[in-house]
């Protein structure tokens, strides 16, 4: 297996790009499609159901350190441009978003490989502009597509800082049933593969 490095670019201007585009007089949006539903990490107000058009939650972003290693890189998701994707937008006070955003940006941007937008998100109360996390396919942390083999090896055999790909994959599954989002793209995903064998004995295949 080829051995990657992560790409890098200066988190720094576009946390402070974010910043002045939100301009801090108001309650500020943040729209979760993945990890963030399920384990935001901040404080918030409101949460709601929302969607996304233009953009789609993929599971195609190379991950060096959190779910993998340079020697055998994982997955996480991004938001790639195309279709739609429906997740949840969770409102900040305008007092805590400051350092709800620095703290955004020391998780989801360390290496600043996401492109952070301002979307319009429909939810039953109407449209919100939201902070969203997004992933362009010129960004060498773009995985291409993937066939099912390669996502069956990755599930396998990749693990990092915060675990394996693969529980990842399927805790962000869960998470978005308990909200009420029902993916079947990666519920297909998850059904190449079994987890790693356990203590106990052999994984069981997720579904």
């Amino acid at each position: 297996m080829p051995e990657f490095s992560a790409p890098t670019r200066d988190p720094a201007p576009l946390l402070e790009r974010a910043l002045q585009e939100w301009g801090g007089q108001s309650d500020l949006w943040v729209f979760g499609y993945a990890s963030l539903i399920w384990r935001p990490e901040f404080d918030y107000t409101e949460r709601r159901d929302a969607r996304v058009h233009g953009w789609h939650r993929a599971l195609k972003m190379w991950s060096h350190i959190n779910r993998g290693t340079p020697q055998c890189p994982g997955l996480v998701f991004g938001m790639l441009s195309g279709g739609s994707c429906r997740g949840m937008v969770f409102r900040v006070p305008q007092k805590h978003a400051h350092q709800v955003m620095v703290n955004l940006w020391q998780r989801e941007m360390p290496v600043a490989v996401y492109d952070p937008r301002w979307l319009t998100c429909h939810t039953p109360q109407g449209p919100v502009q939201a902070l969203a996390f997004t992933l362009s396919r010129s960004s060498p942390s773009y995985t291409g597509e993937l066939q099912p083999d390669e996502y069956r090896r990755i599930f396998e055999q990749a693990s990092g800082r915060y675990g394996s790909t693969h529980d990842y994959a399927r805790d962000t599954l869960h998470g978005l049933r308990e909200v009420g989002i029902h993916d079947q793209a990666l519920a297909r995903l998850l059904q190449f593969s079994s987890p790693p064998p356990g203590p106990d004995g052999p994984g069981t295949m997720a579904q």
